[in-house]
């Protein structure tokens, strides 16, 4: 943990008494209230800032969490990030001075965020911190390489852009990406451990190398292209390592076993011990290390925020009476949730209170109050009943029999099935000609249903109700509707009337009309389950996804200059020649040039991205881009080998391997256990004041609400206000790995060492609300 993001004492007047009236109890300012919320959202977010705690500090370091400039900041790092392509060897090419302007304007957007920082924190943590040295020679090497790099270019000598590699550094330094910070840490801790298996790895790969010279090197064998088998110390070490990722089988052994059947010994041996044996408990050690840094990063974690709640405990603490439990009254504790939550519903807040002040005391003491981060991160479903607008306008029509009929048919399971089967019938005709005139007739049928359905849906349901940002499958049945019946009027009009379809248009309505199936996957429960799993574990798999980036950017970066132009693609219909060969006469005859491989190149940073894609699937790398008669190698030198198996070994055996099971471990986690004591607790404080949705209404999908409104008839019956616990979704990537790790996290954790009022045997547990 850096300087900057250790825990922070609170100033010694915040929380004392000054001997005031009323108890002897302070009164509570705006200042102090500001400060308790900032350390509560703190604690909410996980951000864990030593920032300075006078008024002026604390007014800046809200303005630096503020969304609008953490939004601005990473839009400005995306443009940083793009600059690739609008820069030699560009996608799109403009100017040099233009791309050196809008660097200069990101440099100058980072510098006034970082000034902002320091203007936060005390001048002595903000020099100590690693990740603001980092973004400070981080953005003065930038400026160094654009001056060098400017100044070649004026006088026309030739330049390289070396500072480009360092720019995913800002996305993972920023205050805010500790998560990729985290994932980096773990990484980096782990890699000792993962160093000594990849080392037996390799040992075995040597010895096996070994034994396959001394088996195949005298026997004279050769390749289906006539090369020499076998005799060749190093390409046997490179044959049998890409061997490991079974990319050159079964055509590295055919050789050895078209001369004899014996030999398949060898390679079936070395793949069962190497693929399948050494490869498992590789993954196995590099997570079982990985999980185990993380772990330790998740305690930090936690104690930092238990840490920051008790310094907004501490500023906001009252005692009764002489020598009784400091308390935070509610009157202090509802100030405090409009500030750090003020966009939450009264109804809302004071169903919060009520699962906190458990005993309606009136106060709640540490232990109650501590909760609060984790309890305002529980996303509830706050429903009103309202009235539907035909029932305002037209009472007696709306609530007739035959229209209270309709309503309950609507809202019956069989008509979800009905239309299930239409869905399913219309995919069957979607896979028809769509030339034909018959098959073209019956898709505005289908289009008919689907908006007879929605029309139907909003007559049943209110429908600001229908609309709620929580009923994801009803915006997606409405908006694929309407767009597939705006394509199909528009591409019928142009057929009409000049006979001309566009084929773009076409397209569109083809993917419209397939995304419907979709629709089809709420319906089955156990799809549902499965999705809703996934989308919990989202925002982890997004991190996961940033680092992936990192890696990604920084090798095409790399990759760029060192193979610029040695590879290139020439259209099809051109009469240049050298399209047979990728521009370069060293492919002539290449299985490289052969198969049309000429786009992957690393001529742009789009087509190095797509490049870097197809070296993470590993399927035919070697042939394709490493083979010394062929690829990257074949142009340039053996030597670029290095390059592509650095990037296997970072990217594919440590990072995807990690990436991997992770998610298995969060989902078989989020798919088996079940929701935490706080959500409980919620939910029966929910069940107790009579205030719940019915589950039948309220059927979970794939964003965990569908058709959540009642009915016209039942209207009267429901209350004016309902809750619902929106799901187990976290909304940080912090609350996921909590949760993850709640079960290894023993109440010695959650030990606050800085609190001097706290007892010695203060130990109670954060992330769970097993005391309400």
């Amino acid at each position: 943990m850096s300087e900057a993001e250790k825990p922070e004492n609170i100033p010694e007047s915040a929380g004392k008494e000054t001997g005031i009236s009323n108890g002897g109890n302070p009164s509570k300012n705006k200042e102090d209230l500001d400060l308790a919320a900032v350390y509560v959202s703190d604690a909410q977010y996980n951000r864990n800032i030593f920032f300075d705690t006078t008024p002026q500090a604390v007014r800046l370091y809200l303005l630096y969490n503020h969304w609008v400039p953490q939004v601005l900041l990473y839009v400005f790092i995306l443009v940083d990030l793009c600059l690739a392509v609008f820069e030699e060897p560009a996608v799109i090419p403009l100017p040099i001075w233009a791309t050196m302007l809008m660097e200069l304007l990101c440099l100058l957007v980072f510098t006034l965020r970082l000034v902002h920082y320091a203007k936060v924190i005390p001048r002595d943590k903000f020099w100590k911190d690693p990740k603001d040295i980092c973004i400070i020679i981080t953005l003065l090497l930038t400026l160094i390489d654009m001056i060098i790099y400017g100044a070649l270019k004026a006088t026309g000598y030739y330049g390289v852009r070396w500072s480009r590699v360092l720019r995913p550094l800002l996305l993972v330094n920023v205050t805010e990406g500790r998560q990729l910070r985290r994932a980096f840490r773990s990484i980096r801790n782990a890699l000792p451990q993962i160093f000594y298996v990849f080392l037996l790895f390799m040992f075995s790969v040597l010895v096996f190398s070994l034994m396959a010279l001394k088996l195949f090197g005298k026997r004279n064998l050769t390749t289906i292209d006539g090369r020499p088998y076998f005799t060749n110390y190093l390409e046997i070490i490179f044959d049998l390592y890409v061997l490991v990722t079974t990319a050159n089988s079964p055509d590295v052994m055919m050789p050895a076993y078209n001369a004899s059947s014996f030999f398949a010994v060898f390679f079936i041996l070395y793949i069962l011990i190497n693929t399948y044996i050494f490869m498992s408990v590789f993954l196995a050690v590099v997570y079982n290390n990985y999980k185990k840094y993380l772990k330790e990063e998740v305690r930090q974690l936690v104690r930092a925020k238990r840490h920051k709640m008790v310094r907004a405990f501490a500023v906001l603490q009252e005692r009764k009476e002489e020598g009784a439990e400091p308390v935070v009254p509610q009157a202090s504790w509802n100030q405090l949730v409009r500030l750090v939550q003020p966009d939450i519903r009264n109804a809302h807040r004071e169903l919060l209170w009520s699962v906190s002040d458990d005993q309606n005391q009136g106060s709640i003491g540490k232990v109650a109050f501590v909760q609060l981060a984790d309890l305002l991160n529980i996303q509830v479903i706050t429903l009103k009943s309202r009235p539907h607008p035909l029932q305002t306008l037209y009472p007696t029509l709306y609530l007739s029999t035959p229209s209270r009929l309709l309503c309950r048919l609507v809202q019956h399971r069989v008509f979800v099935v009905i239309y299930d089967v239409i869905i399913l019938v219309n995919a069957v005709f979607i896979g028809l000609d769509e030339e034909d005139p018959v098959i073209s007739n019956l898709e505005w049928v289908f289009l008919v249903l689907y908006l007879l359905e929605i029309l139907l849906k909003l007559y049943a349901f209110e429908p600001r109700a229908f609309f709620s940002r929580h009923n994801f499958w009803n915006w997606f049945d409405t908006i694929i509707v309407i767009s597939a019946l705006i394509a199909t009027i528009i591409n019928a009009a142009m057929e009409s009337s000049g006979g001309y379809t566009s084929r773009q248009i076409l397209d569109i309505v083809f993917i419209l009309r397939i995304l419907r199936l979709i629709r089809v996957v709420d319906s089955i429960k156990r799809f549902r389950i499965i999705i809703n799993t996934l989308i919990k574990i989202g925002p982890t798999i997004l991190t996961f996804g940033q680092l992936i980036i990192v890696f990604y950017y920084i090798f095409a970066m790399v990759g760029m200059e060192l193979f610029k132009g040695r590879i290139e693609f020439i259209e099809a219909n051109s009469s240049n020649p050298q399209r047979d060969w990728c521009g370069n006469a060293l492919l002539q005859g290449s299985d490289f040039a052969r198969l049309k491989y000429c786009k992957n190149n690393f001529n742009s940073v789009v087509s190095s991205f797509i490049l870097l894609v197809e070296l993470t699937v590993v399927n035919q790398w070697h042939d394709i881009l490493l083979e010394t008669d062929s690829g990257f190698a074949a142009v340039t030198h053996p030597a670029a080998r290095i390059f592509f198996i650095l990037f296997h070994i970072g990217v594919v055996i440590i990072i995807i391997n990690i990436f991997v099971a992770f998610v298995l471990e969060a989902f078989f986690m989020e798919y088996t256990v079940e929701k935490s004591d706080l959500q409980t607790s919620l939910e029966k404080k929910i069940d107790e004041l009579q205030l719940g949705v019915a589950q039948e209404q309220l059927e979970e999908t794939l964003m965990d609400a569908k058709d959540n409104n009642p009915g016209a008839g039942q209207s009267a019956t429901r209350k004016p206000l309902m809750f619902k616990i929106a799901s187990n979704r976290y909304r940080t990537v912090d609350g996921l790995l909590q949760h993850m790790f709640e079960a290894d996290l023993s109440p010695d954790d959650f030990i606050d060492d800085h609190d001097p009022d706290a007892p010695s045997n203060m130990n109670f547990s954060n992330p769970t609300f097993s005391s309400v």
